[in-house]
Protein backbone atom coordinates (compact mmCIF):
# COMPACT_ATOMS: atom_id res chain seq x y z
CA UNK A 1 0.00 0.00 0.00
CA UNK A 2 1.01 3.56 -0.99
CA UNK A 3 1.56 5.63 2.02
CA UNK A 4 -1.33 8.31 2.15
CA UNK A 5 -1.62 12.02 3.29
CA UNK A 6 -4.26 14.67 2.51
CA UNK A 7 -3.89 18.26 0.99
CA UNK A 8 -6.28 20.39 2.69
CA UNK A 9 -8.83 21.56 0.46
CA UNK A 10 -10.39 24.96 1.70
CA UNK A 11 -13.98 23.54 1.36
CA UNK A 12 -15.03 23.12 5.28
CA UNK A 13 -18.68 24.44 5.54
CA UNK A 14 -19.11 21.01 7.93
CA UNK A 15 -16.66 21.73 9.92
CA UNK A 16 -18.79 25.40 10.76
CA UNK A 17 -21.75 23.25 10.67
CA UNK A 18 -20.02 20.54 13.53
CA UNK A 19 -18.93 23.32 15.80
CA UNK A 20 -21.55 25.41 15.73
CA UNK A 21 -23.42 22.51 17.24
CA UNK A 22 -20.82 21.45 20.35
CA UNK A 23 -21.01 25.44 21.33
CA UNK A 24 -24.54 24.64 22.79
CA UNK A 25 -23.91 21.29 23.93
CA UNK A 26 -24.29 21.04 28.23
CA UNK A 27 -24.75 17.71 28.59
CA UNK A 28 -21.00 16.90 30.07
CA UNK A 29 -18.37 18.64 31.33
CA UNK A 30 -16.59 19.52 27.46
CA UNK A 31 -18.69 21.23 23.82
CA UNK A 32 -16.29 18.65 21.93
CA UNK A 33 -13.46 16.23 21.51
CA UNK A 34 -10.91 16.73 19.46
CA UNK A 35 -8.73 13.88 19.06
CA UNK A 36 -4.92 13.25 17.36
CA UNK A 37 -3.23 9.85 16.79
CA UNK A 38 -2.93 6.38 15.16
CA UNK A 39 -4.95 3.61 14.76
CA UNK A 40 -6.23 3.41 18.48
CA UNK A 41 -8.28 6.23 17.56
CA UNK A 42 -8.44 6.30 14.46
CA UNK A 43 -12.65 6.46 13.61
CA UNK A 44 -12.11 6.38 9.61
CA UNK A 45 -9.40 8.56 8.30
CA UNK A 46 -6.89 6.03 6.82
CA UNK A 47 -9.79 4.56 5.52
CA UNK A 48 -11.55 7.65 3.74
CA UNK A 49 -7.85 8.62 2.50
CA UNK A 50 -7.75 5.43 0.60
CA UNK A 51 -10.94 5.50 -0.46
CA UNK A 52 -9.92 8.42 -2.55
CA UNK A 53 -6.97 7.21 -3.89
CA UNK A 54 -7.01 5.41 -7.18
CA UNK A 55 -3.50 3.96 -6.89
CA UNK A 56 -3.63 2.42 -3.45
CA UNK A 57 -5.57 -0.50 -2.61
CA UNK A 58 -8.08 -0.52 -0.01
CA UNK A 59 -6.95 -1.39 3.51
CA UNK A 60 -7.80 -4.54 4.60
CA UNK A 61 -9.65 -3.38 7.98
CA UNK A 62 -12.10 -2.03 5.21
CA UNK A 63 -13.73 -5.34 4.88
CA UNK A 64 -15.33 -7.94 7.81
CA UNK A 65 -15.31 -9.02 9.98
CA UNK A 66 -13.89 -5.36 11.03
CA UNK A 67 -16.75 -3.69 13.01
CA UNK A 68 -19.15 -6.43 13.48
CA UNK A 69 -19.62 -6.36 17.03
CA UNK A 70 -21.02 -3.12 17.33
CA UNK A 71 -21.36 -1.41 13.76
CA UNK A 72 -22.18 -4.45 11.78
CA UNK A 73 -20.27 -2.98 9.33
CA UNK A 74 -17.04 -2.01 8.57
CA UNK A 75 -16.05 1.45 9.80
CA UNK A 76 -12.61 2.17 9.22
CA UNK A 77 -11.95 1.63 13.04
CA UNK A 78 -9.17 -1.22 13.63
CA UNK A 79 -11.28 -3.53 15.62
CA UNK A 80 -14.54 -5.31 15.85
CA UNK A 81 -16.47 -2.33 17.56
CA UNK A 82 -15.86 0.56 19.39
CA UNK A 83 -12.42 2.21 20.27
CA UNK A 84 -11.61 4.10 23.70
CA UNK A 85 -12.62 7.31 22.17
CA UNK A 86 -16.20 5.88 21.22
CA UNK A 87 -16.88 5.04 25.07
CA UNK A 88 -15.35 8.16 25.81
CA UNK A 89 -17.72 10.75 23.59
CA UNK A 90 -21.02 8.15 24.70
CA UNK A 91 -19.82 8.67 28.50
CA UNK A 92 -19.96 12.70 27.84
CA UNK A 93 -23.35 12.55 26.05
CA UNK A 94 -21.86 13.08 22.68
CA UNK A 95 -22.02 11.68 18.94
CA UNK A 96 -19.33 9.75 17.94
CA UNK A 97 -16.64 11.46 17.18
CA UNK A 98 -16.37 11.92 13.02
CA UNK A 99 -13.05 11.68 11.46
CA UNK A 100 -11.54 14.53 9.78
CA UNK A 101 -12.08 13.13 6.45
CA UNK A 102 -15.56 12.83 6.23
CA UNK A 103 -15.56 16.25 8.33
CA UNK A 104 -14.56 18.07 5.42
CA UNK A 105 -15.68 16.58 2.53
CA UNK A 106 -19.60 15.93 3.69
CA UNK A 107 -21.62 19.09 4.20
CA UNK A 108 -24.81 17.28 5.62
CA UNK A 109 -23.90 15.96 8.71
CA UNK A 110 -26.23 15.37 11.53
CA UNK A 111 -25.00 16.92 14.76
CA UNK A 112 -21.97 15.84 16.25
CA UNK A 113 -19.20 16.71 18.52
CA UNK A 114 -15.22 17.90 17.70
CA UNK A 115 -13.16 16.12 14.81
CA UNK A 116 -10.98 13.12 14.81
CA UNK A 117 -7.58 13.60 13.11
CA UNK A 118 -6.27 10.31 14.40
CA UNK A 119 -4.68 8.23 11.05
CA UNK A 120 -4.01 4.33 11.28
CA UNK A 121 -0.46 3.67 11.19
CA UNK A 122 0.68 7.80 12.24
CA UNK A 123 4.06 8.21 13.99
CA UNK A 124 4.77 11.09 16.09
CA UNK A 125 8.46 11.51 13.91
CA UNK A 126 7.87 12.92 10.59
CA UNK A 127 8.29 10.07 7.93
CA UNK A 128 11.23 11.50 6.87
CA UNK A 129 12.65 10.62 10.09
CA UNK A 130 11.82 6.79 9.60
CA UNK A 131 12.87 6.92 5.80
CA UNK A 132 16.41 8.03 6.71
CA UNK A 133 16.62 5.33 9.05
CA UNK A 134 15.69 2.65 5.98
CA UNK A 135 11.87 2.12 6.77
CA UNK A 136 9.30 3.85 4.94
CA UNK A 137 5.59 3.72 6.18
CA UNK A 138 3.43 1.85 4.05
CA UNK A 139 -0.22 3.38 5.46
CA UNK A 140 0.29 6.90 5.83
CA UNK A 141 2.78 10.33 5.78
CA UNK A 142 0.27 11.74 8.20
CA UNK A 143 2.64 12.10 11.19
CA UNK A 144 1.20 13.93 14.70
CA UNK A 145 2.67 16.73 12.95
CA UNK A 146 0.87 16.98 9.93
CA UNK A 147 -2.36 15.97 11.70
CA UNK A 148 -1.18 19.56 14.26
CA UNK A 149 -1.40 21.08 10.95
CA UNK A 150 -4.81 19.71 9.40
CA UNK A 151 -6.09 21.22 12.87
CA UNK A 152 -4.64 24.72 12.77
CA UNK A 153 -5.39 25.29 9.30
CA UNK A 154 -9.01 24.35 9.66
CA UNK A 155 -9.11 27.07 12.83
CA UNK A 156 -9.92 29.55 10.62
CA UNK A 157 -13.47 27.79 9.25
CA UNK A 158 -14.51 26.42 12.50
CA UNK A 159 -14.48 29.27 14.47
CA UNK A 160 -13.29 32.44 13.13
CA UNK A 161 -11.31 34.71 15.04
CA UNK A 162 -8.41 33.80 17.84
CA UNK A 163 -10.15 34.87 20.43
CA UNK A 164 -13.39 32.56 19.69
CA UNK A 165 -11.23 29.92 18.72
CA UNK A 166 -9.12 30.07 21.97
CA UNK A 167 -12.91 29.79 24.28
CA UNK A 168 -14.24 26.39 22.05
CA UNK A 169 -10.52 25.21 22.76
CA UNK A 170 -11.11 25.85 26.36
CA UNK A 171 -14.18 23.49 26.80
CA UNK A 172 -13.02 20.98 24.31
CA UNK A 173 -11.33 18.08 25.12
CA UNK A 174 -7.93 17.08 23.63
CA UNK A 175 -6.83 13.28 23.29
CA UNK A 176 -3.26 12.88 22.46
CA UNK A 177 -3.33 10.14 21.17
CA UNK A 178 -2.20 7.36 21.79
CA UNK A 179 0.83 7.98 19.43
CA UNK A 180 4.36 7.07 18.95
CA UNK A 181 3.87 3.11 19.16
CA UNK A 182 4.20 3.00 15.47
CA UNK A 183 7.43 4.63 15.68
CA UNK A 184 8.74 1.19 17.18
CA UNK A 185 6.21 -0.76 15.54
CA UNK A 186 7.12 -0.38 12.10
CA UNK A 187 11.03 -0.40 13.12
CA UNK A 188 10.84 -3.45 14.93
CA UNK A 189 8.84 -4.82 11.52
CA UNK A 190 11.52 -3.50 9.36
CA UNK A 191 13.81 -5.86 11.38
CA UNK A 192 15.18 -3.13 13.29
CA UNK A 193 16.79 -4.02 17.30
CA UNK A 194 15.20 -2.90 19.93
CA UNK A 195 18.75 -1.15 21.05
CA UNK A 196 18.29 0.88 18.39
CA UNK A 197 15.29 2.36 18.88
CA UNK A 198 15.94 3.57 22.46
CA UNK A 199 17.18 6.56 20.45
CA UNK A 200 14.03 7.48 19.00
CA UNK A 201 12.39 7.49 22.52
CA UNK A 202 13.44 11.09 23.74
CA UNK A 203 12.31 12.37 20.07
CA UNK A 204 9.37 10.94 20.28
CA UNK A 205 8.47 12.40 23.06
CA UNK A 206 9.75 15.67 22.35
CA UNK A 207 7.34 15.60 19.23
CA UNK A 208 4.14 14.93 21.59
CA UNK A 209 5.55 17.41 24.18
CA UNK A 210 6.16 20.02 21.53
CA UNK A 211 2.41 19.30 20.34
CA UNK A 212 0.79 19.68 23.45
CA UNK A 213 2.53 23.34 24.03
CA UNK A 214 1.10 24.43 20.47
CA UNK A 215 -2.35 23.64 21.36
CA UNK A 216 -2.08 25.13 24.63
CA UNK A 217 -0.61 28.27 23.18
CA UNK A 218 -4.12 27.72 20.97
CA UNK A 219 -6.49 27.67 24.07
CA UNK A 220 -6.71 23.99 24.92
CA UNK A 221 -7.13 23.96 28.95
CA UNK A 222 -7.90 19.81 28.65
CA UNK A 223 -5.23 17.22 27.59
CA UNK A 224 -5.32 13.19 27.89
CA UNK A 225 -2.00 11.92 26.47
CA UNK A 226 -2.05 8.43 26.68
CA UNK A 227 1.28 6.21 27.43
CA UNK A 228 2.42 2.91 24.90
CA UNK A 229 0.47 -0.24 25.61
CA UNK A 230 2.62 -3.32 26.64
CA UNK A 231 3.72 -3.92 23.33
CA UNK A 232 5.56 -7.28 24.43
CA UNK A 233 2.09 -8.52 24.99
CA UNK A 234 1.13 -7.64 21.69
CA UNK A 235 0.15 -11.02 18.88
CA UNK A 236 2.12 -9.34 16.63
CA UNK A 237 5.41 -9.04 18.80
CA UNK A 238 4.99 -12.57 19.88
CA UNK A 239 4.89 -14.04 16.67
CA UNK A 240 7.82 -12.13 15.31
CA UNK A 241 10.12 -13.06 18.31
CA UNK A 242 8.86 -17.11 18.20
CA UNK A 243 11.18 -19.33 18.79
CA UNK A 244 14.39 -16.90 19.36
CA UNK A 245 16.12 -18.43 22.22
CA UNK A 246 17.65 -14.48 23.24
CA UNK A 247 13.29 -13.44 24.46
CA UNK A 248 12.89 -14.00 28.01
CA UNK A 249 9.11 -14.14 28.60
CA UNK A 250 7.04 -13.29 31.70
CA UNK A 251 6.12 -16.03 33.40
CA UNK A 252 2.69 -14.66 34.59
CA UNK A 253 1.72 -13.31 31.78
CA UNK A 254 3.50 -14.66 28.60
CA UNK A 255 4.75 -11.22 27.33
CA UNK A 256 8.09 -10.64 26.23
CA UNK A 257 9.79 -8.57 29.09
CA UNK A 258 12.42 -6.83 27.13
CA UNK A 259 9.65 -5.10 24.93
CA UNK A 260 7.47 -4.16 27.89
CA UNK A 261 10.29 -2.59 29.82
CA UNK A 262 11.07 -0.46 26.86
CA UNK A 263 7.49 0.50 26.42
CA UNK A 264 7.32 1.02 30.27
CA UNK A 265 10.74 3.75 29.84
CA UNK A 266 8.99 5.45 26.86
CA UNK A 267 5.71 5.92 29.75
CA UNK A 268 8.34 7.10 32.18
CA UNK A 269 9.67 9.90 30.34
CA UNK A 270 6.33 10.67 29.10
CA UNK A 271 5.64 11.42 32.73
CA UNK A 272 8.55 13.26 33.49
CA UNK A 273 7.87 15.58 30.46
CA UNK A 274 4.44 16.18 31.34
CA UNK A 275 5.33 17.12 34.90
CA UNK A 276 7.23 19.76 33.12
CA UNK A 277 4.35 21.35 31.38
CA UNK A 278 2.35 21.27 34.42
CA UNK A 279 4.87 23.64 35.90
CA UNK A 280 4.91 25.51 32.95
CA UNK A 281 1.17 25.87 32.38
CA UNK A 282 -0.42 24.78 36.41
CA UNK A 283 -3.95 26.08 34.94
CA UNK A 284 -3.78 23.37 32.51
CA UNK A 285 -5.19 19.90 33.18
CA UNK A 286 -2.50 17.31 31.46
CA UNK A 287 -4.07 14.17 32.49
CA UNK A 288 -1.82 10.54 31.64
CA UNK A 289 -3.84 8.00 30.70
CA UNK A 290 -2.14 4.91 32.03
CA UNK A 291 -2.64 2.16 29.13
CA UNK A 292 -0.25 0.58 30.04
CA UNK A 293 -1.28 -0.44 33.60
CA UNK A 294 -4.79 -0.35 32.25
CA UNK A 295 -4.12 -2.98 29.64
CA UNK A 296 -2.15 -5.51 31.78
CA UNK A 297 -4.77 -6.14 34.43
CA UNK A 298 -6.35 -8.44 31.38
CA UNK A 299 -2.87 -9.95 30.62
CA UNK A 300 -2.15 -10.68 34.37
CA UNK A 301 -5.83 -11.84 34.90
CA UNK A 302 -7.81 -12.47 31.11
CA UNK A 303 -10.96 -14.54 32.92
CA UNK A 304 -11.60 -11.94 35.44
CA UNK A 305 -12.55 -9.69 32.77
CA UNK A 306 -14.61 -12.34 30.41
CA UNK A 307 -11.36 -13.28 27.71
CA UNK A 308 -11.90 -16.89 28.53
CA UNK A 309 -10.15 -17.54 25.19
CA UNK A 310 -6.82 -15.72 26.65
CA UNK A 311 -5.49 -12.15 25.98
CA UNK A 312 -2.60 -12.45 23.75
CA UNK A 313 -4.15 -14.83 20.81
CA UNK A 314 -5.89 -13.07 18.13
CA UNK A 315 -9.37 -13.34 17.10
CA UNK A 316 -8.52 -12.93 13.56
CA UNK A 317 -5.59 -13.84 11.68
CA UNK A 318 -3.73 -16.15 9.41
CA UNK A 319 -2.91 -18.96 11.94
CA UNK A 320 0.14 -19.39 13.66
CA UNK A 321 0.59 -20.00 18.04
CA UNK A 322 -0.83 -16.42 18.17
CA UNK A 323 -3.47 -16.63 15.19
CA UNK A 324 -0.72 -13.65 13.64
CA UNK A 325 0.58 -13.93 10.23
CA UNK A 326 2.45 -10.77 8.61
CA UNK A 327 1.36 -11.95 5.73
CA UNK A 328 -2.61 -13.02 5.79
CA UNK A 329 -3.91 -10.18 7.38
CA UNK A 330 -7.10 -10.23 9.29
CA UNK A 331 -10.11 -10.66 6.70
CA UNK A 332 -8.09 -11.42 3.88
CA UNK A 333 -9.58 -14.93 2.28
CA UNK A 334 -7.31 -16.92 4.13
CA UNK A 335 -7.76 -15.93 7.42
CA UNK A 336 -10.04 -16.85 10.17
CA UNK A 337 -12.36 -15.30 12.69
CA UNK A 338 -13.67 -16.62 16.24
CA UNK A 339 -17.04 -17.10 17.03
CA UNK A 340 -17.20 -14.36 20.24
CA UNK A 341 -14.71 -11.77 19.78
CA UNK A 342 -15.79 -10.65 23.12
CA UNK A 343 -13.89 -13.72 24.85
CA UNK A 344 -10.51 -12.29 23.24
CA UNK A 345 -8.42 -9.23 24.01
CA UNK A 346 -6.67 -9.35 21.12
CA UNK A 347 -8.79 -8.64 18.20
CA UNK A 348 -6.15 -8.65 14.71
CA UNK A 349 -2.89 -9.18 16.04
CA UNK A 350 -1.86 -5.64 16.31
CA UNK A 351 -4.90 -4.31 17.47
CA UNK A 352 -7.32 -4.96 20.96
CA UNK A 353 -11.28 -5.52 20.70
CA UNK A 354 -13.84 -3.97 21.50
CA UNK A 355 -14.14 -5.73 24.72
CA UNK A 356 -10.66 -5.14 25.51
CA UNK A 357 -10.71 -1.28 24.67
CA UNK A 358 -14.11 -0.96 27.06
CA UNK A 359 -11.82 -2.12 30.06
CA UNK A 360 -9.22 0.12 29.08
CA UNK A 361 -12.21 2.87 28.73
CA UNK A 362 -13.37 1.92 32.80
CA UNK A 363 -10.11 1.89 33.92
CA UNK A 364 -8.93 5.18 33.14
CA UNK A 365 -12.13 7.68 32.46
CA UNK A 366 -14.04 5.65 35.27
CA UNK A 367 -11.41 4.32 37.82
CA UNK A 368 -8.09 5.53 38.89
CA UNK A 369 -6.09 5.17 35.68
CA UNK A 370 -5.01 8.24 35.11
CA UNK A 371 -3.10 11.25 36.43
CA UNK A 372 -4.92 13.12 37.97
CA UNK A 373 -7.73 10.71 38.04
CA UNK A 374 -9.92 12.13 34.74
CA UNK A 375 -13.15 11.82 36.71
CA UNK A 376 -11.71 14.51 39.30
CA UNK A 377 -11.83 16.53 36.57
CA UNK A 378 -14.82 15.66 34.61
CA UNK A 379 -17.11 14.10 37.93
CA UNK A 380 -20.09 13.94 35.59
CA UNK A 381 -18.98 11.75 32.95
CA UNK A 382 -22.05 8.96 32.28
CA UNK A 383 -21.82 5.15 32.98
CA UNK A 384 -24.21 4.75 30.02
CA UNK A 385 -23.81 3.49 26.65
CA UNK A 386 -25.35 4.68 23.30
CA UNK A 387 -26.47 0.85 22.97
CA UNK A 388 -28.27 0.93 26.20
CA UNK A 389 -26.28 -2.14 27.71
CA UNK A 390 -24.77 -1.74 31.28
CA UNK A 391 -22.58 -5.29 31.49
CA UNK A 392 -19.43 -3.38 31.34
CA UNK A 393 -20.13 -0.50 33.63
CA UNK A 394 -20.50 -3.62 36.39
CA UNK A 395 -17.48 -3.97 39.37
CA UNK A 396 -14.90 -6.55 37.67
Amino acid sequence: MAAITSPFPFILSSLLLIYTCTLFHVDGCYTSIISFGDSLADTGNLGQLATKSNDVQPPHFLFPPYGETFFHKPTGRCSDGRLIIDFIAESLGMPLIPPFEVVKTNSMLEKGQGVNFAVAGATALDSSFHEARGVVNQYTNASLGVQLEWFKESLPYICGTPSDCKSRLQSSLILMGEIGGNDYNHAVIAGKPIDELKSYVPLVINTIVSAIYELIELGAETLVVPGNLPIGCSAAYLTIYYGTDKVEYDNTTGCITALNKFAEWHNELLQTSLNQIREVHPNVNIIYGDYYNAAMQFFHSPEKYGFTNGALKACCGGGGPYNYNPQVDCADPPSTTCAQPETYANWDGLHLTEAAYRVIFKSLFQGTYTTPQFNSVCPTINVQTRDGSSSWVQSF
